[in-house]
Formats: C-alpha cells, structure tokens, sequence
C-alpha cells in the first residue's frame, strides 16, 4: 500500500437488509456518525440516502464518507475496536457493501 501523502476519503456505498426496520437503519447510521466522537484519527464523517433520479445505484441505498490524515490513520481506524464493533453490526444488518479509499486528486484543467 502506498504512503499517504495528504488526506484520505473512506467511501462506503450500503444496501441495508430489506427487513430491517426504518428506525433501526437511523439508529445504524447514528452509531457509524459517532465513531467520528469515538476514534481521534477519523476526522469528519458524512452520509446519506441515495436520491438521485437515474436509477444506477446498483441496490446501494446509502451512502457514507469519512475523511483521515493518512492512509496509517485509515489502518488505525480498521483495528480500532469500536470500528471493529461497528462493522460487525454492518456485516449483519446489509446485504451488501463496498468500501473504497482513495486520496483526492485535484486537476486543473
């Protein structure tokens, strides 16, 4: 893996279980919101419900992104033991996922 040379996205796109009620999905997303207050090295967090009008969300129905310093911070982040915690509960509670991470590129064209 590459050494991070700035700040780094953690993008995860979500399908919640079908039979997983409204209230527990909120209670879901309100556990991964406030891992940004557990662990020092995730920096921001954001995330939302698909809303777009096109209709090429794969299934994904939501989607998360938390931002690190570094590619180290995002390695702490994964062995930390409430993200550990965390993505247990996630495993459990979705269909499917995928997780991207990725350092901004900025270009000017």
């Amino acid at each position: 893996m590459e050494e991070s040379k700035g700040l780094v996205k953690h993008v995860l796109l979500a399908k919640f279980k079908d039979d997983l009620p409204p209230e527990k999905v909120d209670e879901i997303i309100k556990s991964f919101a406030n891992l940004v207050n557990l662990i020092d090295c995730m920096k921001s967090f954001h995330g939302g419900k698909d809303v777009s009008p096109f209709n090429m969300h794969e299934g994904f129905t939501h989607v998360f992104e938390a931002t690190f310093e570094s590619l180290e911070a995002v390695n702490e982040y994964a062995v930390h033991p409430d993200h550990v915690e965390f993505a247990d509960l996630l495993r459990a509670t979705t269909e499917k996922f995928i997780v991207v991470d990725y350092i901004p590129t900025y270009f000017n064209l």
